[in-house]
């Protein structure tokens, strides 16, 4: 399942790494707070070569963060995991512009003759 979240990233956590049958691993991960009306803070992780995403971003950025959600059982429990696929930047809404810059702003203070109804 993938999903995208937004929020402002709160925290990162020391990378930890490893070596399984596999080879050698590393994982990093972080906490972002929701941008929900009720803000939940999500711990969420990234893996290998995807740690430079996370180095892309500060503690403070708002970010958007694409996740697939999956969930195994071990030993009669359950574990879900959030890994980050992709983490964006998202531009400051201060500075973006609302409109295109060529459009003349809109009045709403005055009656408009050309409503449909």
């Amino acid at each position: 399942m993938a999903l995208e979240v937004k929020g402002k990233l709160l925290q990162k956590l020391d990378v930890v790494s490893g070596e399984s049958p596999r080879g050698k691993w590393e994982k990093q991960e972080f906490i972002i707070e929701t941008d929900d009306q009720f803000p939940k803070k999500v711990c969420m992780n990234v893996w290998g070569d995807k740690l430079a995403m996370l180095e892309k971003v500060a503690v403070g950025d708002s970010v958007t963060v694409s996740v697939n959600l999956e969930s195994r059982e071990f030993h009669g429990r359950w574990y879900t995991d959030v890994k980050a696929w992709r983490i964006e930047r998202n531009a400051d809404e201060g500075s973006m512009p609302m409109r295109p810059q060529d459009e003349p702003p809109l009045d709403l203070g005055a009656p408009s003759d050309d409503l449909p109804f």
